[in-house]
């Protein structure tokens, strides 16, 4: 490992080889850094944090803090960060509250851009891209591949689907459905994510399958249910499907139209 003369590490902070710690970073008690994971400058992580491997972490940045939660009394409550992840300077991930399973948890291989923020109890999956500015409230889950463009606001208890896109300075405050385009305050939907979805390796028949389930379920006036009944009958074999009728199902805050 290479730590910096200006950095302060705990004694009981669990530190794994290969690691680099830059000048003037503050590692605590609890935390644990993963192989070859780099901390640059002015760093802070804190409390119960798990950090895994290659991850790096830039500058200003303040991982593992506690939660922006007028309930929380100092509770050991954890955030864990998988691997391969990229955090741009000044961005912020807090860890969770007492009120779910008191973790915070970010998969692999995520690219935060600068100042941007995680809450607590949040759940995020892999492959994310937050671009700048983007703001999570407290128990958001952020499903594969979802991108966030600049300036996003996501309120509290949304869910957003794998393979969607939110367009900048959007205001999300219901579930942003899987594979679709979505912008605006607050967000409305737009079509599928298409060059996402291209790009991501779908086939132009799984492509033209969603295609036509998104007008059934979205444009074709049917109640929710009616249209998807009606989207299973006409494509009973397509996962992309049933995942996205899954979702629907199970939103607890409404879906975005």
């Amino acid at each position: 490992m290479n730590i910096h003369p200006t950095a302060i590490v705990h004694p009981e902070a669990r530190i794994a080889e290969g690691v680099e710690i830059g000048p003037y970073s503050v590692i605590g008690e609890h935390a644990a850094i993963g192989k070859d994971t780099k901390i640059a400058s002015h760093v802070l992580v804190e409390g119960w944090t798990m950090i895994g491997e290659r991850n790096h972490i830039h500058s200003f940045s303040s991982i593992g803090t506690p939660p922006q939660d007028i309930g929380y009394r100092g509770e050991e409550t954890y955030l864990v960060i998988g691997n391969d992840n990229v955090i741009r300077e000044c961005a912020t991930v807090h860890r969770a509250t007492t009120k779910e399973d008191r973790k915070t948890e970010i998969g692999d291989r995520n690219f935060f851009m600068a100042y941007s923020h995680v809450a607590h109890d949040c759940k995020l999956g892999n492959n994310i891209i937050m671009a700048n500015s983007v703001a999570l409230g407290g128990h958001i889950v952020v499903g594969d591949h979802a991108i966030l463009g600049g300036i996003v606001a996501v309120h509290q208890f949304v869910k957003i689907g794998p393979y969607s896109i939110i367009g900048g300075q959007s205001a999300v405050s219901l579930d942003i459905p899987p594979y679709v385009s979505a912008a605006g305050n607050r967000a409305q939907l737009y079509g599928l994510n298409l060059v996402g979805l291209k790009r991501k390796g779908f086939s132009d028949a799984a492509i033209a399958t969603l295609k036509k389930a998104y007008k059934i379920i979205f444009r074709s006036g049917l109640t929710q249910d009616e249209a998807i009944r009606r989207a299973l009958d006409e494509f009973p074999d397509s996962s992309e499907v049933h995942l996205l009728v899954d979702f629907i199902r199970t939103s607890k805050r409404g879906i975005t139209r």
